[in-house]
């Protein structure tokens, strides 16, 4: 009906907003006026029997879209949403949650209780935090403190000392324990030399970050440090033999 009658009436006319457009439809209220060809009425009196009626009041608040997800709470308190981390009271570490996404807020909930409601920040790899979601004193939150990670480092080797640096980027400490496990967790997969020297070519470049340790790993730039680093251990004394016996051989 609507292609037949409404968009042959308007295929002449441009509009350039939706109240024009909503107007010029408005219009066209004796199309609800024809009869039926089968049935007895129109569609003007077949609404006004069946479905006003049954017409309730509008709500006061607009429908609003939102999109829902089901999220684990990392150690951190924090749950992911579109690459940015909003907190959550710290006693929730490591739940299930469920999150709600709309234009503006970020809502977490757990069993249909609302836990934590944030704006929501377009900025990724961000950390929103609030201050009462926190552990009073930095306190160890699932087994888990800035104390923990720096010892997990320090056993690794001394160039892992970028995790160190990591806990130090933040404001709050928490907020950096996800990328200082993602970084540990690297070692189980690749071996524990091929991080350090991962961890040493990383901050060179300052390149300071879970994904930049990862990447160097992922193409093998690690292995091009440590056969540097194999160059520059060699003893000293045997380039010197060798340079000795060079100037020997062509004295002869």
């Amino acid at each position: 009906m609507v292609t037949r009658w409404v968009l042959a009436r308007l295929r002449h006319q441009r509009f350039f907003s939706l109240n024009e457009l909503n107007w010029s439809l408005s219009t066209l209220a004796d199309l609800n006026q024809r009869p039926f060809k089968k049935l007895p009425g129109c569609h003007a009196s077949a609404f006004a029997e069946m479905d006003q009626p049954a017409l309730r009041p509008l709500p006061e608040l607009a429908n609003e879209y939102a999109e829902w997800k089901v999220v684990r709470v990392g150690v951190d308190y924090h749950v992911e949403v579109d690459g940015h981390y909003y907190s959550v009271p710290c006693q929730h570490a490591r739940a299930q949650v469920d999150v709600r996404m709309t234009r503006t807020t970020v809502e977490v909930f757990q069993r249909g209780q609302r836990i934590a409601s944030h704006v929501q920040c377009a900025f990724k790899g961000r950390h929103t935090t609030v201050a009462s979601h926190m552990p009073p004193a930095h306190r160890e939150v699932a087994g888990w403190n800035a104390q923990t990670l720096a010892a997990r480092a320090e056993a690794v080797g001394p160039r892992c000392s970028l995790v160190e640096r990591l806990l130090g980027q933040r404001q709050h400490p928490q907020q950096a324990f996800r990328s200082c496990l993602g970084v540990l967790s690297l070692g189980q997969k690749y071996g524990i030399g091929r991080l350090e020297a991962a961890c040493a070519r990383a901050l060179n470049h300052s390149a300071v970050g879970w994904k930049s340790v990862q990447a160097i790993l992922k193409n093998g730039l690690d292995l091009q440090q440590q056969d540097a680093q194999r160059t520059l251990d060699l003893p000293e004394h045997e380039n010197l033999r060798g340079a000795a016996y060079y100037q020997s051989s062509q004295i002869h």
